[in-house]
């Protein structure tokens, strides 16, 4: 798949001005977003990524347009899983209702910045040193028993050691001043909480990207699919988060449908190795097969959760969901 120079500029400025576009509609009126303008503006950026990959599906033929559908699906669903980690920290860091979109908007860019990093490195990475498929597959197979071992934990959110290290040495206040990420007390500049909270989501969302980037990487090795897939993951996130944020507990299975997808994308990386090194037992393993097993797993993962959900409400709670708050589990 061969990208020229102006169709990346081409794609980064359209997502630099979605981006612009959504700081000028947080700025306007910072609120908690109702659950109709979540829904429409989910459905719209959701609809842009259907729109895209149906424009790859058609100018780069069925393969390249598998890979994205099947990226895409995968990393939409890793995020859904972080924004469970999201809520930890808006509630941690109590940040004002007002104020959460920006937050999350800033939080977003962020992350993308360092994900865009992220992607080139690996994509070098892997054009200069095929093993390190089998160290992904590894990884992903690690990253889905950890999720495994993890799912029925209670859940609370801790500090990543970059988070550890701002906090200890800039300067700050435990006093929000509006949505500014500075403030002035007793003649000093401090920051804010404000500030904290965004490079605590910020570099939360990087270290998931440490499992999701490689993930993707499983299911193409295209550094421009693997971008976008990244980029319409995020662009939606913070509508997102408003929209499903209430519903995220009832979602009991979704760890064990996500493990089950990184293990199964952990497989396909060390087969298809295998393959290419000269292993005649070892498969290759078709993008359609792998989009039936992603879109499979989910779709039995959400009914298993609703179904699971419901029969809890009819027979109220029991001692376990007392004492247990949330089976739901996170990556961090």
């Amino acid at each position: 798949m061969i990208i020229s120079t102006g169709v990346w500029i081409a794609t980064i400025a359209a997502f630099l001005a979605v981006l612009a576009f959504d700081f000028y509609l947080v700025a306007r009126n910072p609120r908690d977003p109702s659950m109709r303008e979540s829904t429409i503006w989910v459905a719209v950026y959701v609809s842009l990524a259907i729109a895209f990959g149906l424009g790859v599906l058609a100018v780069a033929g069925p393969r390249y347009g598998g890979e994205f559908f099947a990226g895409w699906i995968t990393e939409y669903s890793l995020s859904v899983d972080n924004l469970f980690v999201f809520v930890l920290i808006m509630s941690k860091f109590a940040v004002p209702r007002d104020y959460r979109q920006k937050v999350l908007l800033i939080g977003i860019v962020l992350a993308l910045v360092l994900r865009g990093i992220f992607i080139a490195l690996g994509a070098e990475a892997i054009s200069r040193f095929d093993w390190m498929f089998y160290l992904f597959g590894a990884f992903l197979i690690w990253t889905a028993w950890k999720l495994i071992k993890e799912a029925d934990g209670n859940e609370e959110f801790e500090e990543n050691r970059l988070l550890r290290y701002v906090e200890r040495v800039v300067p700050s206040t435990k006093e929000y001043n509006g949505a500014k990420m500075t403030t002035v007390v007793d003649g000093r500049r401090l920051v804010t909480p404000m500030l904290i909270v965004m490079v605590a989501i910020g570099t939360t969302d990087l270290l998931f990207a440490v499992d999701s980037i490689p993930a993707v990487f499983g299911l193409t090795q295209e550094p421009y699919l693997v971008f976008t897939v990244n980029a319409f993951a995020l662009m939606g996130l913070r509508q997102l988060f408003f929209l499903i944020g209430g519903l995220l507990d009832r979602l009991v299975y979704l760890s064990k449908g996500l493990a089950f997808i990184l293990a199964f994308i952990g497989v396909k990386l060390i087969l298809e190795a295998l393959h290419h090194h000269g292993v005649a037992w070892a498969p290759e393993v078709p993008i359609l097969v792998s989009l039936g097993v992603i879109v499979g797993t989910l779709t039995l993962t959400t009914i298993a959760s609703l179904m699971k959900s419901r029969r809890d409400a009819a027979n109220g709670p029991d001692d376990d969901d007392i004492t247990e708050p949330s089976s739901h589990s996170s990556k961090n």
